[in-house]
């Protein structure tokens, strides 16, 4: 079976920066439903006509990708506005930032603490990866039709580095996938 629109293909990859710095690996194949909203385009296109045991080395430019960076989307806010427990690293909505931060930050956004300083936190709600080319070398492990629910839901059930809120996470276990 070819790689074709509303099918869900396993895929093991390498994912490294253009300085050849690793970012993720998956070791153990997930699946992904391709026409739907689990891959970036780029990826997909790519993707197109390969049969399992394939091998593709992609190159994702920021704006195929997590979109170039966005310093509008950095806040510097009160450090009293947050809980004693909050850790650079920690996510959080942007609909639940307390009340005091600043009202121009979007709430549709996922916001990052990077910098924790003793009066205010740095907010960023840039992915962590955008303005990052990358390079990701994929394996195709299987493929398979798409069952009329995936295609429903426009999923296989994973997306591809998707960061969670990490509210009920310990800090530092987020994932890219």
């Amino acid at each position: 079976m070819e790689i074709k629109q509303q099918c869900v293909v396993a895929l093991t990859w390498i994912l490294k920066d253009t300085l050849g710095e690793e970012l993720d690996v998956l070791d153990d194949p997930v699946e992904f439903l391709i026409g739907g909203d689990d891959l970036f385009e780029v990826v997909e296109e790519a993707l197109q006509g390969y049969k399992v045991g394939a091998r593709l080395d992609l190159q994702i430019e920021p704006e195929e990708g997590f979109g170039d960076y966005d310093d509008q989307l950095v806040f510097l806010e009160p450090r009293d506005l947050f809980p004693a427990e909050l850790e650079e690293g920690m996510t959080m909505e942007g609909s639940a930032l307390p009340a005091g931060c600043n009202a121009d930050a979007p709430k549709d956004v996922f916001y990052t603490v990077t910098e924790m300083y003793p009066d205010h936190i740095v907010l960023d709600g840039n992915h962590p990866l955008a303005g990052i080319a990358l390079r990701l070398r994929l394996k195709i492990e299987g493929i398979r039709e798409a069952t009329e629910e995936e295609i429903g839901r426009g999923t296989a059930g994973t997306g591809f580095f998707k960061i969670q809120p990490m509210h009920d996470v310990a800090p530092g276990n987020d994932t890219l996938h």
